[in-house]
């Protein structure tokens, strides 16, 4: 039985960059929990592959690719949510991109604009679109996934790392001028993950021992540790708390 904090049966949720890593597991964690859960990335097959394991399980899922650097994709996802299901309960901005590691100075024109089309002006069009709808069915809740390095900027992660700090201030931004509309929204950092995504970090020895110098914890983190705040946070267990972003990182921000 789901505990009625926690229980998302009639909730329609979309989340993104959900082929695979923290996302696939949010996605998951939505489903058993009750929601009907869109699952989305650019490839429509990694999507689909989690689809199936969510309906294997009993829960209930469909695949949309949308590339959120793409407007038209936006629009058209959104387009397609609204005609099929008529509301949005829960948006997870979770897809990402960061495809420069290197020193700031070396940041080329194509990684930079690739890394604020997609974590920006990406995130910012998806929670306008997302926010519409909910505002229209009365109501909602939005989750941006940032990271630590928008609070801390990450070595060699310079452009990334300034995206995600204007990922935070989007979040306390919306939750602001949102909360009339009764639409909630707030923020994951996750740290060190083990997934594809942060493969350059937790598969390099060097790296990986510099970073467990500042996590008390002394691991990095499995994907599936993200998804428990995020049903916190779009579940009636967080009805107050809005603008807000939550550290999940081992103890790395402590200092």
């Amino acid at each position: 039985m789901i505990n009625k904090l926690f229980d998302l049966t009639g909730k329609i949720a979309l989340v993104t960059g959900a082929s695979r890593g923290i996302g696939e597991q949010i996605a998951k964690l939505l489903a058993q929990s009750g929601a009907h859960v869109i699952v989305s990335s650019r490839k429509i097959e990694g999507c689909q592959t989690v689809v199936d394991s969510i309906i294997a399980e009993g829960g209930s899922a469909q695949a949309i690719a949308c590339h959120i650097g793409e407007m038209d994709q936006i629009a058209s996802i959104f387009n397609q949510i609204s005609q099929e299901h008529g509301k949005l309960d829960i948006l997870v901005n979770n897809a990402a991109a960061n495809p420069y590691f290197g020193h700031v100075l070396d940041t080329d024109l194509n990684a930079f604009q690739k890394t604020v089309d997609v974590n920006i002006r990406g995130y910012f069009f998806m929670s306008t679109h997302g926010a519409k709808l909910m505002k229209a069915s009365g109501g909602g809740a939005i989750v941006n996934v940032a990271s630590i390095n928008g609070v801390t900027p990450g070595d060699y992660q310079g452009i990334y790392s300034i995206t995600k700090a204007a990922v935070i201030s989007m979040t306390k931004t919306f939750a602001k001028e949102c909360a009339q509309f009764n639409i909630r929204v707030n923020a994951l950092l996750p740290g060190g993950t083990d997934t594809k995504f942060a493969s350059t970090l937790v598969n390099n020895p060097k790296i990986l021992e510099q970073l467990m110098h500042h996590v008390p914890m002394k691991r990095v983190a499995q994907p599936e540790e993200m998804a428990g705040t995020v049903l916190y946070l779009v579940s009636n267990a967080s009805s107050y708390t809005t603008g807000t972003s939550i550290n999940v990182d081992g103890g790395f921000l402590i200092g």
